[in-house]
Protein backbone atom coordinates (compact mmCIF):
# COMPACT_ATOMS: atom_id res chain seq x y z
CA UNK A 1 0.00 0.00 0.00
CA UNK A 2 1.04 3.67 -0.38
CA UNK A 3 2.05 5.49 2.36
CA UNK A 4 -0.49 7.42 4.72
CA UNK A 5 -1.22 10.67 4.48
CA UNK A 6 0.68 11.57 7.75
CA UNK A 7 3.44 10.64 6.70
CA UNK A 8 3.54 11.31 2.90
CA UNK A 9 6.11 14.10 3.15
CA UNK A 10 8.90 11.66 4.95
CA UNK A 11 8.98 9.41 2.52
CA UNK A 12 9.51 12.22 0.17
CA UNK A 13 12.14 13.81 1.66
CA UNK A 14 13.59 9.98 2.64
CA UNK A 15 13.82 9.81 -1.26
CA UNK A 16 15.02 13.18 -2.41
CA UNK A 17 17.82 13.00 0.39
CA UNK A 18 19.02 9.69 -1.18
CA UNK A 19 18.55 10.83 -5.01
CA UNK A 20 20.53 13.97 -4.02
CA UNK A 21 23.09 11.90 -2.29
CA UNK A 22 23.87 9.37 -5.12
CA UNK A 23 23.65 11.83 -8.10
CA UNK A 24 26.63 13.85 -6.51
CA UNK A 25 28.13 10.73 -5.79
CA UNK A 26 27.58 9.39 -9.51
CA UNK A 27 26.71 6.04 -8.06
CA UNK A 28 24.85 4.28 -10.88
CA UNK A 29 24.15 1.49 -9.23
CA UNK A 30 22.42 3.45 -6.20
CA UNK A 31 20.81 5.55 -8.36
CA UNK A 32 19.04 3.10 -10.51
CA UNK A 33 17.85 1.66 -7.09
CA UNK A 34 15.20 5.15 -6.87
CA UNK A 35 13.64 4.43 -10.06
CA UNK A 36 10.94 1.53 -11.64
CA UNK A 37 12.00 0.20 -14.80
CA UNK A 38 9.52 1.63 -16.24
CA UNK A 39 10.14 5.51 -15.27
CA UNK A 40 10.20 8.63 -17.01
CA UNK A 41 12.34 11.96 -16.27
CA UNK A 42 11.40 15.83 -18.10
CA UNK A 43 14.39 17.92 -17.75
CA UNK A 44 12.88 22.11 -18.68
CA UNK A 45 16.11 23.61 -18.58
CA UNK A 46 16.76 23.03 -15.13
CA UNK A 47 20.14 19.76 -15.82
CA UNK A 48 20.64 20.76 -19.68
CA UNK A 49 19.41 24.00 -21.72
CA UNK A 50 16.68 22.01 -23.21
CA UNK A 51 13.26 21.07 -22.63
CA UNK A 52 13.61 16.83 -23.32
CA UNK A 53 11.86 13.69 -22.18
CA UNK A 54 14.20 10.42 -21.37
CA UNK A 55 12.01 6.82 -20.59
CA UNK A 56 13.01 3.78 -18.99
CA UNK A 57 15.32 3.26 -16.42
CA UNK A 58 18.53 2.73 -18.04
CA UNK A 59 18.01 5.84 -20.41
CA UNK A 60 16.68 8.34 -16.95
CA UNK A 61 19.72 7.28 -15.36
CA UNK A 62 22.36 7.82 -17.90
CA UNK A 63 20.68 11.05 -18.74
CA UNK A 64 21.25 12.48 -15.22
CA UNK A 65 24.48 11.59 -14.63
CA UNK A 66 25.64 13.00 -17.54
CA UNK A 67 23.96 16.38 -16.87
CA UNK A 68 24.24 16.36 -13.35
CA UNK A 69 28.00 17.28 -13.51
CA UNK A 70 27.67 20.16 -15.03
CA UNK A 71 24.72 21.78 -13.26
CA UNK A 72 25.65 20.24 -9.76
CA UNK A 73 22.01 20.42 -8.20
CA UNK A 74 22.12 20.41 -4.67
CA UNK A 75 19.26 21.24 -1.81
CA UNK A 76 16.74 18.59 -2.89
CA UNK A 77 13.75 18.97 -0.60
CA UNK A 78 9.96 19.35 -0.21
CA UNK A 79 8.31 23.22 -1.20
CA UNK A 80 6.68 24.60 1.65
CA UNK A 81 5.11 26.80 -0.82
CA UNK A 82 4.20 24.88 -2.54
CA UNK A 83 0.86 22.16 -2.94
CA UNK A 84 2.23 19.52 0.27
CA UNK A 85 2.52 15.77 -1.07
CA UNK A 86 -0.55 14.17 -1.16
CA UNK A 87 -1.70 11.32 -3.53
CA UNK A 88 -3.25 11.64 -6.76
CA UNK A 89 -4.38 9.36 -9.71
CA UNK A 90 -2.55 10.26 -13.30
CA UNK A 91 -2.34 7.89 -15.93
CA UNK A 92 -5.28 6.19 -14.68
CA UNK A 93 -2.38 4.85 -11.70
CA UNK A 94 -2.16 6.16 -8.09
CA UNK A 95 1.40 7.29 -6.73
CA UNK A 96 2.54 9.83 -4.23
CA UNK A 97 2.76 13.22 -6.20
CA UNK A 98 4.83 15.88 -4.63
CA UNK A 99 6.24 19.62 -5.64
CA UNK A 100 9.92 19.67 -4.45
CA UNK A 101 12.56 22.58 -4.86
CA UNK A 102 16.57 22.62 -5.23
CA UNK A 103 19.16 24.78 -6.87
CA UNK A 104 21.67 24.31 -9.59
CA UNK A 105 24.87 26.70 -10.21
CA UNK A 106 22.99 28.95 -12.40
CA UNK A 107 19.28 28.85 -10.78
CA UNK A 108 16.63 27.93 -8.68
CA UNK A 109 14.55 25.09 -9.99
CA UNK A 110 11.12 23.15 -9.22
CA UNK A 111 10.24 19.45 -9.73
CA UNK A 112 7.36 17.00 -9.14
CA UNK A 113 7.99 13.67 -7.80
CA UNK A 114 5.73 10.50 -8.23
CA UNK A 115 6.68 7.99 -6.26
CA UNK A 116 4.95 3.98 -6.45
CA UNK A 117 5.69 1.22 -4.49
CA UNK A 118 7.95 -1.22 -5.90
CA UNK A 119 7.24 -5.30 -5.59
CA UNK A 120 9.88 -5.36 -2.63
CA UNK A 121 7.78 -2.59 -0.99
CA UNK A 122 9.83 0.28 -1.40
CA UNK A 123 8.67 3.40 -2.81
CA UNK A 124 10.69 4.46 -6.27
CA UNK A 125 9.86 7.12 -8.97
CA UNK A 126 7.73 6.78 -11.62
CA UNK A 127 8.17 10.07 -13.22
CA UNK A 128 10.14 12.88 -12.67
CA UNK A 129 10.19 16.68 -13.54
CA UNK A 130 12.91 19.00 -13.31
CA UNK A 131 11.96 22.75 -14.23
CA UNK A 132 14.37 25.92 -14.21
CA UNK A 133 12.64 28.26 -12.12
CA UNK A 134 14.99 31.68 -12.12
CA UNK A 135 18.34 32.35 -13.00
CA UNK A 136 20.29 33.70 -10.26
CA UNK A 137 21.38 37.05 -10.41
CA UNK A 138 18.50 37.85 -13.05
CA UNK A 139 15.40 37.32 -11.11
CA UNK A 140 11.91 38.94 -12.83
CA UNK A 141 11.28 42.13 -11.69
CA UNK A 142 8.23 41.19 -9.50
CA UNK A 143 6.66 41.21 -6.26
CA UNK A 144 9.60 42.52 -3.86
CA UNK A 145 11.70 43.01 -6.86
CA UNK A 146 9.24 45.15 -8.43
CA UNK A 147 10.15 48.99 -9.65
CA UNK A 148 10.13 50.91 -7.11
CA UNK A 149 8.59 54.14 -9.17
CA UNK A 150 10.43 56.50 -7.13
CA UNK A 151 11.81 58.62 -10.10
CA UNK A 152 8.26 59.30 -11.20
CA UNK A 153 7.52 60.71 -7.37
CA UNK A 154 10.67 62.58 -6.71
CA UNK A 155 12.18 63.81 -10.05
CA UNK A 156 10.06 66.67 -10.96
CA UNK A 157 12.36 67.85 -13.61
CA UNK A 158 12.84 65.01 -15.15
CA UNK A 159 10.40 62.93 -17.83
CA UNK A 160 7.45 61.50 -16.27
CA UNK A 161 6.05 57.86 -16.91
CA UNK A 162 4.34 58.53 -19.78
CA UNK A 163 7.47 60.20 -21.30
CA UNK A 164 9.52 57.17 -20.61
CA UNK A 165 6.42 54.71 -22.18
CA UNK A 166 6.27 56.74 -25.28
CA UNK A 167 10.17 57.09 -25.77
CA UNK A 168 10.16 53.23 -25.27
CA UNK A 169 8.09 52.22 -28.00
CA UNK A 170 9.03 54.55 -30.61
CA UNK A 171 12.01 52.81 -30.80
CA UNK A 172 13.64 55.83 -32.74
CA UNK A 173 17.48 55.92 -31.06
CA UNK A 174 17.79 51.69 -30.56
CA UNK A 175 16.75 48.54 -31.98
CA UNK A 176 14.94 45.64 -29.58
CA UNK A 177 17.12 43.06 -28.63
CA UNK A 178 13.67 40.57 -29.42
CA UNK A 179 11.25 41.13 -32.21
CA UNK A 180 8.11 39.49 -30.96
CA UNK A 181 5.54 39.02 -34.47
CA UNK A 182 2.03 38.51 -33.20
CA UNK A 183 0.03 39.85 -30.89
CA UNK A 184 -2.34 37.18 -29.50
CA UNK A 185 -2.27 34.97 -26.44
CA UNK A 186 1.34 33.85 -27.35
CA UNK A 187 2.82 36.81 -28.28
CA UNK A 188 1.91 38.88 -25.65
CA UNK A 189 2.64 36.42 -23.15
CA UNK A 190 6.16 35.68 -24.07
CA UNK A 191 6.62 39.97 -24.22
CA UNK A 192 5.43 39.90 -20.73
CA UNK A 193 7.62 37.26 -19.61
CA UNK A 194 10.68 39.13 -21.13
CA UNK A 195 9.90 42.63 -19.79
CA UNK A 196 10.17 41.30 -16.15
CA UNK A 197 13.64 39.57 -17.56
CA UNK A 198 14.94 43.26 -18.33
CA UNK A 199 15.19 42.50 -22.13
CA UNK A 200 14.17 45.16 -24.63
CA UNK A 201 11.39 43.52 -26.81
CA UNK A 202 9.20 45.29 -29.26
CA UNK A 203 5.97 43.29 -30.55
CA UNK A 204 4.42 43.88 -34.29
CA UNK A 205 1.07 42.94 -34.88
CA UNK A 206 -0.51 43.48 -38.46
CA UNK A 207 -4.10 44.35 -37.13
CA UNK A 208 -4.96 47.85 -36.40
CA UNK A 209 -4.93 46.60 -32.17
CA UNK A 210 -4.14 44.61 -30.34
CA UNK A 211 -6.96 42.18 -29.78
CA UNK A 212 -7.99 42.39 -33.35
CA UNK A 213 -7.00 38.57 -34.17
CA UNK A 214 -10.15 38.19 -31.93
CA UNK A 215 -12.04 41.23 -32.54
CA UNK A 216 -12.73 40.38 -36.38
CA UNK A 217 -13.50 36.69 -35.91
CA UNK A 218 -17.20 35.43 -36.67
CA UNK A 219 -19.81 37.13 -34.32
CA UNK A 220 -20.84 34.35 -32.31
CA UNK A 221 -17.29 33.10 -30.92
CA UNK A 222 -16.48 32.16 -27.79
CA UNK A 223 -13.57 30.26 -25.90
CA UNK A 224 -14.44 26.62 -25.72
CA UNK A 225 -12.41 25.95 -22.47
CA UNK A 226 -12.87 27.86 -19.18
CA UNK A 227 -11.49 30.86 -17.59
CA UNK A 228 -9.73 29.05 -15.41
CA UNK A 229 -7.47 27.35 -17.20
CA UNK A 230 -7.32 30.76 -19.72
CA UNK A 231 -5.20 33.32 -17.13
CA UNK A 232 -2.50 35.10 -19.30
CA UNK A 233 1.21 35.30 -17.05
CA UNK A 234 0.92 37.41 -14.00
CA UNK A 235 -2.39 38.86 -14.58
CA UNK A 236 -5.30 36.63 -13.90
CA UNK A 237 -8.63 37.32 -15.84
CA UNK A 238 -11.12 38.94 -12.89
CA UNK A 239 -13.50 36.73 -10.70
CA UNK A 240 -16.27 37.75 -12.16
CA UNK A 241 -15.34 36.86 -15.93
CA UNK A 242 -17.88 34.20 -17.58
CA UNK A 243 -16.31 30.77 -17.62
CA UNK A 244 -16.50 31.18 -21.84
CA UNK A 245 -15.10 34.28 -22.56
CA UNK A 246 -16.94 35.85 -25.55
CA UNK A 247 -14.14 36.93 -28.10
CA UNK A 248 -14.69 40.57 -28.12
CA UNK A 249 -14.29 40.69 -23.88
CA UNK A 250 -10.81 38.01 -24.64
CA UNK A 251 -10.02 41.17 -27.45
CA UNK A 252 -10.36 43.97 -24.99
CA UNK A 253 -8.06 41.68 -22.33
CA UNK A 254 -5.51 41.66 -24.72
CA UNK A 255 -4.89 45.60 -25.16
CA UNK A 256 -5.94 46.30 -21.25
CA UNK A 257 -3.13 43.70 -20.84
CA UNK A 258 -0.78 45.23 -23.22
CA UNK A 259 -0.49 48.58 -21.84
CA UNK A 260 -0.90 47.26 -17.60
CA UNK A 261 1.94 44.95 -18.37
CA UNK A 262 3.81 48.31 -20.20
CA UNK A 263 4.62 46.17 -23.58
CA UNK A 264 5.82 47.42 -26.31
CA UNK A 265 3.74 47.34 -29.63
CA UNK A 266 3.70 48.50 -32.72
CA UNK A 267 0.02 47.85 -34.49
CA UNK A 268 -0.48 48.03 -38.08
CA UNK A 269 2.93 46.73 -38.59
CA UNK A 270 3.56 44.06 -41.26
CA UNK A 271 6.63 42.12 -40.65
CA UNK A 272 7.75 41.67 -43.88
CA UNK A 273 11.14 39.83 -43.80
CA UNK A 274 14.12 38.79 -42.25
CA UNK A 275 17.63 37.40 -42.89
CA UNK A 276 20.23 36.54 -40.19
CA UNK A 277 23.99 37.51 -40.10
CA UNK A 278 26.03 34.69 -38.49
CA UNK A 279 28.98 36.88 -38.05
CA UNK A 280 26.70 39.48 -35.96
CA UNK A 281 24.35 37.27 -34.55
CA UNK A 282 22.10 39.83 -35.39
CA UNK A 283 18.51 40.20 -37.84
CA UNK A 284 17.73 42.58 -40.47
CA UNK A 285 14.25 42.49 -40.31
CA UNK A 286 12.21 45.04 -42.67
CA UNK A 287 8.95 46.49 -40.64
CA UNK A 288 5.80 48.05 -43.00
CA UNK A 289 4.11 50.84 -40.77
CA UNK A 290 0.22 51.18 -41.11
CA UNK A 291 1.65 54.82 -42.79
CA UNK A 292 3.15 52.67 -45.08
CA UNK A 293 6.85 53.72 -44.17
CA UNK A 294 9.07 50.75 -43.45
CA UNK A 295 11.51 50.38 -40.44
CA UNK A 296 14.57 48.26 -40.87
CA UNK A 297 15.92 46.89 -37.37
CA UNK A 298 18.38 44.85 -36.17
CA UNK A 299 17.11 42.46 -32.94
CA UNK A 300 18.99 39.19 -31.66
CA UNK A 301 16.15 37.50 -31.46
CA UNK A 302 12.52 36.77 -33.60
CA UNK A 303 9.94 35.42 -32.28
CA UNK A 304 7.12 33.88 -34.49
CA UNK A 305 3.95 33.82 -32.25
CA UNK A 306 1.60 34.17 -35.27
CA UNK A 307 -0.05 30.51 -33.90
CA UNK A 308 -1.38 27.77 -35.72
CA UNK A 309 -4.07 29.46 -37.44
CA UNK A 310 -2.25 31.81 -39.76
CA UNK A 311 -2.59 31.48 -43.87
CA UNK A 312 -5.79 30.25 -44.99
CA UNK A 313 -6.05 26.64 -46.84
CA UNK A 314 -8.17 28.06 -49.72
CA UNK A 315 -8.30 23.76 -51.19
CA UNK A 316 -8.47 24.14 -55.01
CA UNK A 317 -11.62 22.79 -55.90
CA UNK A 318 -11.50 23.13 -59.87
CA UNK A 319 -15.40 23.46 -60.88
CA UNK A 320 -15.61 25.87 -57.49
CA UNK A 321 -14.84 28.25 -59.78
CA UNK A 322 -18.59 27.85 -61.69
CA UNK A 323 -20.45 29.30 -58.34
CA UNK A 324 -21.66 32.55 -59.13
CA UNK A 325 -22.32 33.29 -55.55
CA UNK A 326 -20.47 35.05 -52.61
CA UNK A 327 -17.46 32.66 -51.60
CA UNK A 328 -15.53 33.17 -48.51
CA UNK A 329 -12.83 31.36 -46.56
CA UNK A 330 -13.90 30.99 -42.52
CA UNK A 331 -11.40 33.73 -41.84
CA UNK A 332 -13.32 36.04 -43.69
CA UNK A 333 -16.69 35.08 -42.24
CA UNK A 334 -18.04 37.73 -39.59
CA UNK A 335 -21.96 37.42 -38.97
CA UNK A 336 -25.09 35.43 -40.65
CA UNK A 337 -27.40 38.31 -40.22
CA UNK A 338 -26.49 39.29 -43.72
CA UNK A 339 -27.41 35.77 -45.16
CA UNK A 340 -31.07 35.80 -43.36
CA UNK A 341 -33.61 34.15 -45.91
CA UNK A 342 -30.38 32.97 -47.79
CA UNK A 343 -28.78 29.24 -48.15
CA UNK A 344 -25.23 28.66 -47.29
CA UNK A 345 -22.88 25.50 -48.13
CA UNK A 346 -19.93 25.08 -45.12
CA UNK A 347 -17.23 23.07 -46.30
CA UNK A 348 -15.56 21.41 -43.11
CA UNK A 349 -16.54 20.13 -40.01
CA UNK A 350 -14.15 21.00 -37.50
CA UNK A 351 -14.66 23.69 -34.86
CA UNK A 352 -15.17 26.81 -37.35
CA UNK A 353 -17.37 25.07 -39.93
CA UNK A 354 -19.86 23.91 -36.95
CA UNK A 355 -20.09 27.10 -35.36
CA UNK A 356 -20.44 29.57 -38.59
CA UNK A 357 -23.83 26.81 -39.34
CA UNK A 358 -24.86 27.09 -36.36
CA UNK A 359 -24.50 30.78 -36.55
CA UNK A 360 -26.30 31.02 -39.87
CA UNK A 361 -29.28 28.85 -38.84
CA UNK A 362 -30.13 30.87 -35.46
CA UNK A 363 -29.74 33.93 -38.20
CA UNK A 364 -32.44 32.52 -40.64
CA UNK A 365 -30.56 31.14 -43.25
CA UNK A 366 -30.38 27.27 -44.38
CA UNK A 367 -27.35 25.85 -43.70
CA UNK A 368 -25.62 22.99 -45.19
CA UNK A 369 -22.69 21.30 -44.00
CA UNK A 370 -20.05 19.18 -46.05
CA UNK A 371 -18.01 16.81 -44.20
CA UNK A 372 -14.61 15.70 -46.12
CA UNK A 373 -13.13 13.68 -43.32
CA UNK A 374 -14.21 12.20 -40.36
CA UNK A 375 -14.37 14.18 -37.51
CA UNK A 376 -14.34 14.30 -34.00
CA UNK A 377 -17.08 15.54 -31.94
CA UNK A 378 -17.38 15.91 -27.75
CA UNK A 379 -19.80 17.93 -25.85
CA UNK A 380 -18.04 20.95 -24.61
CA UNK A 381 -19.60 20.26 -20.72
CA UNK A 382 -18.68 18.14 -19.83
CA UNK A 383 -16.57 16.03 -21.93
CA UNK A 384 -14.48 18.64 -23.48
CA UNK A 385 -13.60 20.25 -20.18
CA UNK A 386 -12.11 16.46 -18.63
CA UNK A 387 -8.57 17.09 -19.08
CA UNK A 388 -8.58 20.30 -17.25
CA UNK A 389 -10.14 18.83 -14.15
CA UNK A 390 -6.91 19.35 -12.37
CA UNK A 391 -6.98 23.04 -12.33
CA UNK A 392 -10.55 22.40 -10.13
CA UNK A 393 -8.80 19.96 -8.21
CA UNK A 394 -7.77 23.18 -5.58
CA UNK A 395 -4.11 23.82 -6.10
CA UNK A 396 -2.74 27.19 -7.04
CA UNK A 397 -2.51 27.76 -10.98
CA UNK A 398 1.08 27.65 -10.71
CA UNK A 399 1.33 24.30 -9.31
CA UNK A 400 -1.70 23.13 -11.45
CA UNK A 401 0.71 24.64 -14.72
CA UNK A 402 3.72 22.53 -13.19
CA UNK A 403 1.64 19.26 -12.77
CA UNK A 404 0.76 19.85 -15.85
CA UNK A 405 4.16 20.31 -17.37
CA UNK A 406 5.10 16.56 -15.28
CA UNK A 407 3.25 14.08 -17.22
CA UNK A 408 5.64 12.53 -20.07
CA UNK A 409 4.34 12.68 -23.64
CA UNK A 410 3.69 8.34 -23.62
CA UNK A 411 1.71 8.62 -20.22
CA UNK A 412 -0.10 11.46 -21.62
CA UNK A 413 -1.39 9.50 -24.30
CA UNK A 414 -2.51 7.08 -21.95
CA UNK A 415 -4.12 9.10 -19.66
CA UNK A 416 -5.98 10.59 -23.05
CA UNK A 417 -7.09 7.31 -24.48
CA UNK A 418 -8.78 6.91 -21.31
CA UNK A 419 -10.68 10.16 -21.10
CA UNK A 420 -11.47 9.55 -24.59
CA UNK A 421 -13.11 6.45 -23.90
CA UNK A 422 -14.66 8.18 -21.12
CA UNK A 423 -16.05 11.01 -23.05
CA UNK A 424 -17.52 8.76 -25.59
CA UNK A 425 -19.99 6.77 -23.29
CA UNK A 426 -20.78 10.10 -21.97
CA UNK A 427 -21.51 11.28 -25.10
CA UNK A 428 -23.26 8.34 -26.14
CA UNK A 429 -26.38 9.65 -27.41
CA UNK A 430 -25.57 12.59 -29.40
CA UNK A 431 -23.12 10.51 -31.44
CA UNK A 432 -25.40 8.12 -32.37
CA UNK A 433 -27.82 10.13 -33.19
CA UNK A 434 -24.94 12.05 -35.75
CA UNK A 435 -24.32 8.27 -36.68
CA UNK A 436 -27.84 7.82 -38.38
CA UNK A 437 -27.90 11.15 -40.53
CA UNK A 438 -24.50 9.72 -42.05
CA UNK A 439 -21.95 11.92 -39.85
CA UNK A 440 -18.39 9.76 -39.84
CA UNK A 441 -16.65 10.27 -36.24
CA UNK A 442 -13.27 9.50 -35.14
CA UNK A 443 -11.71 9.45 -31.77
CA UNK A 444 -7.98 10.41 -33.05
CA UNK A 445 -5.33 8.46 -33.89
CA UNK A 446 -5.43 4.88 -31.18
CA UNK A 447 -8.32 6.74 -29.88
CA UNK A 448 -6.00 9.55 -28.25
CA UNK A 449 -9.00 12.10 -28.88
CA UNK A 450 -9.39 15.54 -29.19
CA UNK A 451 -6.12 16.84 -27.76
CA UNK A 452 -3.28 14.72 -29.38
CA UNK A 453 -5.52 15.69 -32.70
CA UNK A 454 -4.86 19.61 -31.74
CA UNK A 455 -1.06 18.91 -31.08
CA UNK A 456 -0.18 16.76 -34.14
CA UNK A 457 -2.64 18.70 -36.31
CA UNK A 458 -3.88 21.32 -34.85
CA UNK A 459 -7.79 20.85 -35.38
CA UNK A 460 -10.15 17.84 -37.04
CA UNK A 461 -12.85 17.99 -34.10
CA UNK A 462 -15.72 19.73 -33.20
CA UNK A 463 -16.93 20.76 -29.55
CA UNK A 464 -20.58 20.71 -29.81
CA UNK A 465 -22.35 23.95 -28.53
CA UNK A 466 -25.33 22.93 -30.06
CA UNK A 467 -24.54 22.24 -34.03
CA UNK A 468 -24.11 18.78 -33.44
CA UNK A 469 -27.99 18.62 -31.80
CA UNK A 470 -29.20 20.17 -35.18
CA UNK A 471 -27.16 18.33 -37.43
CA UNK A 472 -28.99 15.24 -35.83
CA UNK A 473 -32.50 16.65 -35.72
CA UNK A 474 -31.95 17.40 -39.15
CA UNK A 475 -32.10 21.47 -38.87
CA UNK A 476 -28.39 21.77 -39.79
CA UNK A 477 -28.32 19.86 -43.17
CA UNK A 478 -25.18 17.10 -44.18
CA UNK A 479 -23.92 15.86 -47.20
CA UNK A 480 -20.47 14.57 -47.50
CA UNK A 481 -17.83 15.92 -50.48
CA UNK A 482 -17.32 12.71 -52.25
CA UNK A 483 -21.27 12.97 -53.12
CA UNK A 484 -20.88 16.26 -55.07
CA UNK A 485 -20.37 15.65 -58.39
CA UNK A 486 -19.41 19.45 -59.09
CA UNK A 487 -19.92 23.06 -58.16
CA UNK A 488 -22.40 24.80 -60.77
CA UNK A 489 -23.58 28.38 -61.07
CA UNK A 490 -26.24 28.07 -58.47
CA UNK A 491 -25.44 25.64 -55.79
CA UNK A 492 -23.82 22.49 -55.89
CA UNK A 493 -24.72 18.98 -58.42
CA UNK A 494 -24.97 15.87 -56.03
CA UNK A 495 -23.76 12.30 -57.86
CA UNK A 496 -27.80 12.02 -57.22
CA UNK A 497 -28.11 14.37 -60.42
CA UNK A 498 -29.90 16.74 -57.17
CA UNK A 499 -29.18 20.63 -56.85
CA UNK A 500 -27.85 21.65 -53.40
CA UNK A 501 -28.64 25.29 -53.80
CA UNK A 502 -26.98 27.91 -51.85
CA UNK A 503 -26.24 31.93 -51.98
CA UNK A 504 -22.87 31.48 -50.17
CA UNK A 505 -20.21 28.55 -50.17
CA UNK A 506 -17.84 29.11 -46.96
CA UNK A 507 -14.72 26.94 -46.63
CA UNK A 508 -14.19 26.26 -43.31
CA UNK A 509 -10.79 24.47 -44.72
CA UNK A 510 -8.32 25.56 -41.79
CA UNK A 511 -4.94 26.70 -42.07
CA UNK A 512 -1.60 26.04 -43.75
CA UNK A 513 1.57 25.21 -41.19
CA UNK A 514 3.90 27.83 -39.87
CA UNK A 515 6.30 26.36 -42.44
CA UNK A 516 4.20 28.04 -45.39
CA UNK A 517 5.14 31.61 -43.34
CA UNK A 518 8.17 30.95 -42.60
CA UNK A 519 9.04 29.95 -45.90
CA UNK A 520 7.43 33.65 -47.10
CA UNK A 521 9.32 35.62 -44.38
CA UNK A 522 13.04 33.94 -43.84
CA UNK A 523 12.97 32.25 -47.37
CA UNK A 524 13.31 27.86 -48.36
CA UNK A 525 16.95 27.62 -47.04
CA UNK A 526 15.69 28.85 -43.41
CA UNK A 527 12.78 26.79 -43.49
CA UNK A 528 14.69 23.71 -44.71
CA UNK A 529 17.18 24.11 -41.51
CA UNK A 530 14.11 24.21 -39.39
CA UNK A 531 11.91 21.38 -40.54
CA UNK A 532 8.37 20.64 -39.40
CA UNK A 533 7.02 22.82 -37.00
CA UNK A 534 4.54 21.41 -34.08
CA UNK A 535 3.50 18.29 -33.67
CA UNK A 536 5.77 15.57 -32.92
CA UNK A 537 8.53 13.67 -34.78
CA UNK A 538 10.71 11.04 -32.89
CA UNK A 539 11.48 12.60 -29.95
CA UNK A 540 8.14 13.40 -27.33
CA UNK A 541 8.63 17.31 -27.29
CA UNK A 542 6.78 19.86 -29.95
CA UNK A 543 9.20 19.91 -33.24
CA UNK A 544 10.72 23.50 -33.14
CA UNK A 545 8.44 24.84 -30.11
CA UNK A 546 9.51 26.75 -26.81
CA UNK A 547 13.18 26.51 -27.33
CA UNK A 548 16.23 26.27 -29.26
CA UNK A 549 15.60 25.56 -32.74
CA UNK A 550 18.51 25.14 -35.95
CA UNK A 551 18.09 28.57 -37.10
CA UNK A 552 20.35 30.69 -34.10
CA UNK A 553 18.11 33.64 -33.21
CA UNK A 554 14.61 32.18 -33.79
CA UNK A 555 12.18 31.08 -31.73
CA UNK A 556 8.47 30.30 -32.06
CA UNK A 557 5.75 29.97 -29.15
CA UNK A 558 2.00 29.00 -30.24
CA UNK A 559 -0.75 27.03 -28.59
CA UNK A 560 -3.66 27.29 -26.19
CA UNK A 561 -3.95 30.10 -23.85
CA UNK A 562 -2.21 27.23 -21.15
CA UNK A 563 0.59 26.50 -23.35
CA UNK A 564 1.39 30.38 -23.69
CA UNK A 565 1.14 30.69 -20.51
CA UNK A 566 3.61 28.18 -19.12
CA UNK A 567 6.16 27.85 -21.55
CA UNK A 568 6.73 31.31 -22.33
CA UNK A 569 8.52 31.30 -19.12
CA UNK A 570 11.28 28.90 -20.47
CA UNK A 571 11.35 30.58 -23.71
CA UNK A 572 12.02 33.47 -21.84
CA UNK A 573 14.58 32.03 -19.32
CA UNK A 574 16.38 30.58 -22.16
CA UNK A 575 17.02 34.17 -24.14
CA UNK A 576 17.85 35.79 -21.35
CA UNK A 577 20.29 33.36 -20.67
CA UNK A 578 21.56 34.04 -23.91
CA UNK A 579 21.36 37.71 -23.65
CA UNK A 580 23.61 37.32 -20.42
CA UNK A 581 26.07 34.91 -22.41
CA UNK A 582 25.02 31.93 -19.86
CA UNK A 583 23.57 29.83 -23.11
CA UNK A 584 25.78 28.99 -25.47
Amino acid sequence: MLAKSDVLAEVVEEWLTRFERVLGEGDEVALKALFHADSHWRDVLALQWAIDTFDGREAVVDSLLSSAGKARPTGFRIDPRRTAPRRATRAWTEAIEAIFRFETDLGRCSGVLRLTQARDGEPKAWTLLTVLEELKGFEETIGKSRPTGQSYARDFRGPNWLDLRKAAQAYSDRNPAVVVVGAGQAGLSIAARLKQLDVDTLIVDRWPRVGDNWRQRYHALTLHNQVQVNHLPYMNFPPNFPTYIPKDKIASWFEAYAECMELNVWSGTDFESGSYDDKTGRWTVVLRRDDGTRREMHPRHVIMATGLSGTPIRPDIPTLRNFRGAILHSADYTDGEAWRGKRAIIIGTGNSGHDIAQDLHASGAKATLVQRSSTMVVNVEPSAQLPYALYDEGPPLEDCDLITMSVPLSLARKSHILLTEQARKIDQPLLDGLEKVGFKLDFGDEGTGWQFKYLTRGGGYYFNVGCSDLIAAGEVGLVQYSDIAEFVADGARMRSGEILPADLIVLATGYQGQDTLVTKLFGPQVASRLGPIWGFGEGQELRNMFQRTPQPGLWFIAGSFAQCRIYSKYLGLQIKASEEGLLA
